[in-house]
């Protein structure tokens, strides 16, 4: 009886403690933020350029939200577009034994080697609205139809200038007119889609004279803005209106690929004497509809932005990760398009639109994506 009783209470213990371990294997990785959350799916690795634009907030908050909501834990970090900060948050993401990587990249090519470290530790890899180049250890990319963005911006251009009207018939104006262009950054490989997509539409303008870029900076290189910073596309504007306008001439047209910079081009016309009644601002495109630019829309200032709904990325991403971590083959809509420089990466493309004064209200406040508090 006596052995009984031993036995029994031997067997107890080990069964508490073995709750305790199963109870403690649940608990998140990381608790510095408080409170122990559900890690029955593992750790996901979700790594961010930088906090200094709002939309990769956005993009970051979105895709933490839903992974938790299946039951994942998520270390998301912010590089503050340093590269050997991005760098040391994956190898860290590695190390901790994340199942899946989610990575938009600072410099699509600066981490073949830590996507390789990814591949032995047999962690597959989500490419997030950049694509990462150079690696054969890039397993999907979820993003938007970038190509279609340079469209539509160039187009809303037209539009604004009068040469097309919004149902994309010709519009009335004949020309010519004075344009400038900016490119986005030249480490990020969507900065090119946009790019040729625009120029596409503009270039039989520009060859016929109808669209003149007084400047005659119309190279990607010479255009673009390394890491979209603002205050580089703030000078570079400045210049040019020093450069190639001192003499009277007007700016009518400014294609820009990024809010951003958008911003920024707009305060150096502003300090040149843009964006008074005589002297109006020109018709300046962008993209992402950050607070500031859609502020700047409805004030009459902006003309423009291509909106890309960081929810719905964001939810395929998600889903796109669930599928893989469970084995699964996620659906992707693009097989063809996207060569990394050594494989073409099976792709989720969504689509963009295009938001200005007339259109604002529908497609950002009553879709919820922001209130109308948020944009007084």
């Amino acid at each position: 009886m006596k052995l009984a009783r031993l036995a029994t209470a031997a067997a107890g213990i080990v069964l508490a403690t073995a709750l305790a371990a199963c109870g403690s294997s649940e608990k998140t990785i990381d608790q510095q933020s408080g409170g122990a959350t559900s890690t029955a799916g593992g750790l996901v690795g979700v790594t961010m350029p930088t906090k200094a634009s709002e939309r990769w907030i956005h993009d970051g908050d979105n895709i933490k939200s839903s992974l938790e909501k299946l039951g994942y834990s998520v270390d998301l970090q912010y590089a503050e577009n340093d590269i050997p900060t991005q760098v040391n948050q994956i190898e860290n993401q590695i190390s901790k034994g994340a199942k899946l990587l989610v990575i938009a990249s600072i410099d699509g090519t600066a981490l073949t080697t830590q996507l390789q470290e990814a591949a032995d530790a047999k962690i597959p890899v989500i490419s997030y609205d950049r694509l990462i180049r150079n690696s054969p250890n890039v397993d999907y990319y979820a993003t938007f139809d970038n190509a279609t963005v340079g469209v539509q911006q160039a187009t809303s251009l037209l539009t604004g200038l009068g040469l097309k009207n919004a149902d994309g018939t010709d519009g009335t104006a004949t020309g010519p007119f004075n344009i400038e262009l900016f490119g986005g950054s030249p480490d990020d490989n969507n900065a090119t889609f946009f790019f040729n997509g625009a120029m596409g539409v503009l270039k039989p303008y520009i060859d016929k004279g109808t669209l003149v870029v007084k400047s005659g900076q119309t190279d990607f290189n010479t255009v673009a803005i390394l890491r979209w910073d603002p205050a580089t596309a703030q000078r570079r504007m400045e210049d040019l209106l020093t450069s190639t306008y001192s003499g009277g001439a007007t700016v009518q047209g400014v294609l820009s690929p990024y809010d951003g910079l958008s911003i920024g081009i707009l305060s150096a016309l502003k300090s040149n004497g843009y964006g008074t009644q005589d002297h109006p601002y020109p018709v300046v495109t962008g993209q992402d509809a950050e607070v500031a630019s859609v502020k700047s829309i409805i004030a009459g200032e902006q003309y423009s932005t291509v909106y890309k709904d960081t929810r719905q990325l964001a939810d395929v991403t998600v889903k796109m990760a669930d599928t893989v971590i469970k084995g699964g083959k996620p659906e992707v809509n693009n097989t063809t398009d996207y060569d990394n420089g050594n494989k073409v990466v099976p792709s989720e493309l969504l689509q963009p639109v295009v938001v200005d004064k007339d259109n604002y209200q529908k497609v950002l406040v009553d879709s919820g994506y922001y209130t109308a508090d948020q944009l007084r």
